[in-house]
């Protein structure tokens, strides 16, 4: 199987969320609205008073209503209905864990800061890949 490698130039955007706003909800809706074909999280630090998170190779949530540090959020995103985002948490005992980021019930706890990367000249898309079952990033050029 050959990788193909996209250059392109990216477009950076800065936002801040606020206690009861829901992570996933917040980034979701402000990509939608800036029709962000091809955005990645660049950073993302704060906290959150609920969590809900897939842990790995698990068929139920983790849903927990404590306060979690986020100390990393990673994932590519896309208006055209592709959101792929992990998160790792810390507790109040530093101990960290992590997971694939659920599409509601992860609430601000004090503050989300947010930095998103948008390629200008690729989109991302899923679609089936017939090795791992799942819906996988695919990723084409922007017409010109």
């Amino acid at each position: 199987m050959e990788n193909k490698i996209y250059k392109s130039q990216i477009e950076c955007y800065v936002m801040r969320l606020h206690p009861g706003q829901d992570l996933y909800k917040e980034i979701e809706k402000y990509i939608k609205n800036n029709k962000i074909e091809a955005g990645f999280i660049m950073t993302c630090v704060g906290s959150l008073k609920e969590i809900n998170i897939r842990l790995a190779n698990a068929k139920e949530f983790l849903i927990k209503k404590e306060n979690f540090e986020i100390t990393s959020l990673v994932g590519c995103i896309s208006c055209n209905n592709r959101m792929h985002l992990h998160i790792s948490i810390s507790d109040n005992k530093g101990n960290c864990f992590g997971g694939h980021l659920c599409n509601n019930g992860n609430i601000i706890y004090t503050t989300a800061e947010i930095v998103i990367g948008e390629l200008k000249n690729v989109i991302f898309n899923s679609k089936k890949d017939e090795v791992s079952g799942w819906n996988e990033l695919d990723i084409s050029n922007k017409e010109k």
